[in-house]
């Protein structure tokens, strides 16, 4: 486990360095809400804040809440659907530093990069349509005055057909992008997102009323973007989002090159593969016949560990079916939810996300260890709860803890 944390602590360190490589993200607007701060409130934002840009998982999406009643900030954070997870996480950085430093003592803030958005305010903004406050941006290029028509016909289209790729996607991602050829030549680039925590609908109508503004702020234009608290779009006539390249056909009259030299590269890696798996075979025989109690030792982890398990139904009934409502945040690693026990005990169940790759005893291993490591500074782990490709994480509910306790407890890649 020490070598793990080792790796994740450099790897933090090479996500600092690189954002610093690359130079300060571009930011292009901000909004400031009310002013007139508690000392309280401005601890809890702090708080929040730090722990949002580490958060951060693969989907560029992350949203959470710190404090009680009044003194409660909720934050939400989205990186641009193309954008490596590194840069993701230094452009949500940078942004923090810019947004406290904009607005001090405020009550609510929006900055807009162009790879990231991070909001927060002291109401409730999760899986909420939000269309304000609302920002648009324009190129200082023009389209010729005879072009204007089949442009903007040729735009409308392109972002007809983004608006319904985006409202398609998931509960991890609202994005699409696409090209699309303009007049004389052009090729005019797009894209549309919303926060993934918006259903369906709700993503539709808001980059539907974004694209209605694109007349009045954009037209005649090489390029422009509208930016919502809830979706963004933009466009133009020069490709600024990362696209997968298509894989190129082989030249005619060049097969026998092309196989050899798929040959050339496939084999050592088969051969490579075949002699790693050879020796981990040999080691683990080797690792039998030197400890023969290990499989004792393994029976009497598996017995300690299902004293830790909970009844998956019982969990369900707690969090009321995972319902929205008692939902605490979401990260990269799966979702956060308040329960409730037969007993009056109440808990935080953390819902991994499906695709984390772990089996079931490795799942239950790690588990095992998290419990053995448990400090008086740390969540309590109660256990965990497993049915089908369900994996339930069951903890101790502290009121006044950061939900980046429990997002953080246990760490899936």
């Amino acid at each position: 486990m020490g070598y793990w944390k080792l790796l994740f602590f450099a790897f933090h360190i090479l996500t600092s360095f690189h954002g610093l490589c690359n130079g300060q993200p571009d930011f292009r607007a901000h909004v400031c809400g009310d002013n007139g701060t508690t000392s309280m409130y401005e601890s809890n934002k702090n708080t929040l804040l730090s722990s949002v840009a580490p958060n951060i998982g693969r989907n560029g999406f992350y949203n959470s809440s710190v404090g009680q009643n009044s003194d409660r900030v909720n934050a939400i954070a989205l990186c641009r659907g193309d954008v490596e997870l590194d840069i993701c996480r230094s452009c949500v950085n940078d942004s923090t530093h810019k947004l406290v430093q904009l607005c001090p003592n405020y009550h609510g803030a929006i900055g807009w990069y162009d790879k990231c958005m991070l909001r927060f305010s002291n109401y409730t903004i999760f899986h909420q349509l939000d269309i304000g406050p609302e920002r648009s941006l324009f190129s200082l290029n023009n389209v010729s005055d005879s072009d204007v028509p089949q442009f903007n016909q040729a735009l409308r289209l392109m972002l007809d057909r983004l608006r319904e790729k985006a409202k398609s996607g998931d509960s991890l991602r609202k994005f699409a992008s696409e090209r699309t050829s303009g007049p004389a030549f052009q090729t005019i680039y797009a894209l549309s997102q919303c926060t993934p925590d918006l259903s369906d609908i709700q993503c539709y109508d808001c980059l539907d009323g974004a694209a209605k503004a694109i007349p009045y702020c954009c037209n005649g234009r090489q390029g422009g973007r509208v930016l919502r608290p809830s979706c963004n779009l933009r466009f133009e006539t020069e490709r600024f989002y990362n696209e997968t390249p298509a894989t190129p056909q082989p030249p005619p009259g060049k097969d026998s090159s092309t196989t050899r030299t798929v040959i050339i590269i496939v084999v050592p890696i088969v051969i490579s593969v075949i002699l790693i798996i050879m020796f981990i075979c040999i080691f683990q025989r080797k690792r039998k016949h030197r400890k023969p109690t290990a499989k004792i030792e393994t029976m009497d982890e598996i017995s300690s560990i299902e004293t830790l398990r909970y009844d998956f139904g019982a969990i369900r009934i707690a969090t009321d079916n995972f319902s929205d409502s008692n939902q605490l945040g979401q990260g990269g690693f799966g979702v956060v939810y308040k329960g409730t026990l037969p007993n009056g005990k109440e808990i935080a169940v953390k819902r991994l996300s499906r695709d984390s790759g772990q089996g079931e005893q490795e799942f239950k291993n790690e588990v095992l260890l998290v419990v053995k490591l448990q400090h008086k500074n740390l969540v309590r782990l109660l256990g965990f709860s497993l049915e089908g490709t369900e994996k339930l994480l069951v903890y101790e509910f502290m009121p006044n803890a950061s939900l980046d306790h429990f997002l953080f407890g246990m760490k899936y890649p």
